[in-house]
């Protein structure tokens, strides 16, 4: 199997070297860049598997290395933003950023999360190179909602919400078992892999931001049922 390779973009020299170390150990293959600017030829002429790029850069911000990179790239992306900058986040996921993650973030998240998008682009990744492809997963067809996994791609009644990769694996979850009451440890589980901790009012804030983008479309979404003391449910109803 190819090993993956991920393109660091960051002007703080102690993220780049402590990020790339943990990658490095974890078998990955990285390449590192301090400026957008410098960052943009290399990512167009030699594409990695993988970017992860800081939104609040000098010269050529993230946002803006994004905007240009998606001229010619589809790569996959991940920002490393301000904690809580929810405009950052519209911005980048309206962009075509995959995912971000909050400063100050814990490593093992950031590869969590750059194995679930990789995961993601396996069957065109395992293309590329002639090996066998898994079979695609099926879309998800919940009343008025519809779940893509292949494209990561969501639609309520026809009309597009931009979920994060987390939002979609906990969305993705209740939607599987419309009905089944799911509780926090395993929608955590679902969303954090490799034995990550996260607070059980991480996913309380997921679920909020997950219904506020529906409400953005929908004003009367009601899908996502909470139940105190128990946890949430997808409802098809």
């Amino acid at each position: 199997m190819t090993t993956a390779s991920i393109a660091l973009v960051d002007d703080d020299r102690n993220i780049l070297t402590s990020v790339s170390i943990a990658l490095q150990a974890e078998g990955f293959v990285t390449r590192v860049y301090s400026d957008g600017e410098a960052a943009l030829k290399a990512l167009v002429d030699n594409p990695p598997d993988l970017a992860v790029l800081d939104i609040k850069m000098p010269q050529m911000d993230g946002l803006e290395l994004l905007r240009r990179l998606r001229e010619k790239s589809a790569v996959p992306v991940i920002f490393l933003t301000s904690k809580d900058d929810e405009l950052d986040e519209a911005l980048g996921l309206a962009m075509g950023a995959d995912d971000y993650i909050a400063k100050p973030f814990s490593q093992r998240l950031l590869i969590a999360r750059i194995r679930a998008i990789l995961r993601r682009t396996e069957v065109v990744v395992a293309g590329e190179h002639g090996e066998a492809a898994p079979p695609p997963q099926p879309v998800i067809e919940r009343g008025r909602l519809a779940m893509d996994p292949a494209r990561h791609r969501v639609t309520w009644a026809g009309a597009n919400v931009t979920l994060t990769v987390t939002e979609f694996l906990i969305l993705e979850t209740l939607a599987q078992r419309p009905g089944i009451v799911k509780t926090r440890n395993q929608l955590m589980d679902a969303a954090y892999h490799d034995d990550i901790y996260v607070d059980d009012r991480t996913i309380d804030s997921h679920i909020k931001r997950v219904r506020r983008k529906f409400r953005q479309v929908d004003p009367e979404f009601d899908a996502i049922e909470t139940l105190y003391g128990a946890g949430y449910r997808f409802s098809d109803d």
